[in-house]
């Protein structure tokens, strides 16, 4: 449960509320006791704020002194706690995201081998989903506060700045990355961050989106290493491409278009997924099994690079490895989270 002083807007409801009670109680006391409702506030109001101007009226009887002193020390008391409540409101969001920044940018600095997200629209939410499943280290880049606040939420390292600008793909630690994924909805702006990216970082994996069919070309010439169409693969390939580019490039060649599209006039689907807890620590044969022989698994990809042709069923399925299969046409090869 978050700590009272954690939650700035409800001290400030709170000061607002214990004022109007103590200027309404104290209005309606000097009210009560004679005076006009009108001087009665007034002298309220200067009274708790200690402006200090002449009494509208004499204070002789002991009730209106007990109304007045009642009414300074209630009163003031609330300006206090008000003004404290006021400061924080005002300056607890700007020192949190200040800290915030500091322990993101610690957390940013540690990583190594880490994937560069840049772009959280629709694919990037997708494509950030299952570099978590496949728990690999990974940090979304974006300029939307947004977004990131969204990312944040779910439980991503996210980082506000232009992923075109050098100097904030230093900050994402762009030199120690092994892959870049440039999913922004604008062919320019992934053009630019590839270019800007390839300069700073020689060995990167870039994975690059384009939308028009002239962008490809422009992509690859800029520095890409794979260009995706989102009209025509998705978030899931890009992922596959980053996580397991054997399995993933093996699938691309014209040999295994041939063959995918003779499985696929046989009623069948060559498919790449990542392993997800459902699957860690079972052999091939196992999960073979579970799916009533509805999958026939291929190949197995480490996430350390290392390929498993032709597994033999002992062979056990890691977290995270990516799994090559064959399917049946409509049902789905092993979950990817």
């Amino acid at each position: 449960m978050t700590p009272w002083h954690d939650r700035p807007w409800r001290n400030l409801v709170a000061g607002l509320l214990y004022m109007a009670v103590v200027i309404v109680l104290a209005t309606l006391a000097y009210a009560d006791l004679g005076w006009h409702l009108g001087d009665a506030f007034y002298f309220v109001i200067y009274t708790i704020f200690t402006v200090g101007y002449n009494e509208l009226h004499p204070i002789t009887t002991p009730e209106l002194r007990f109304v007045t002193i009642s009414t300074i020390v209630l009163g003031c008391t609330g300006v206090i706690y008000l003004t404290g409540a006021l400061v924080q409101f005002l300056t607890y969001a700007q020192l949190q995201q200040l800290f915030g920044n500091r322990r993101m940018k610690n957390k940013i600095g540690t990583l190594s081998g880490h994937v560069i997200v840049c772009g959280y629209g629709r694919i990037g939410h997708m494509l950030a989903n299952e570099l978590k499943t496949s728990g690999v280290d990974f940090v979304i880049l974006d300029r939307d506060e947004a977004k990131l606040t969204d990312a944040s939420a779910r439980g991503h390292l996210t980082w506000a700045g232009d992923a075109t600008d050098e100097t904030v793909l230093e900050e994402v630690g762009i030199k120690k990355a092994r892959a870049l994924a440039c999913v922004v909805p604008n062919d320019a702006v992934n053009v630019f961050i590839t270019l800007s990216a390839r300069n700073l970082n020689k060995e990167i994996e870039i994975i690059a989106r384009g939308e028009a069919a002239s962008t490809k070309s422009k992509l690859l010439r800029a520095g890409a290493n794979s260009v995706v169409e989102p009209t025509h693969i998705g978030a899931e390939r890009i992922a596959q491409l980053i996580l397991f580019p054997q399995s993933a490039k093996l699938t691309e060649s014209g040999r295994m278009h041939a063959l995918a599209a003779g499985l696929h006039g046989l009623g069948l689907e060559l498919e790449v997924t990542v392993a997800d807890a459902d699957h860690a620590g079972k052999s091939v044969g196992q999960i073979e099994q579970e799916a009533d022989r509805t999958i026939f698994v291929v190949a197995v990809n480490r996430k350390t690079g290392e390929t498993l042709t032709r597994p033999a069923p002992g062979v056990p399925v890691e977290l995270g490895d990516g799994i090559v299969t064959i399917t049946r046409a409509g049902r789905s090869a092993p979950r990817t989270g």
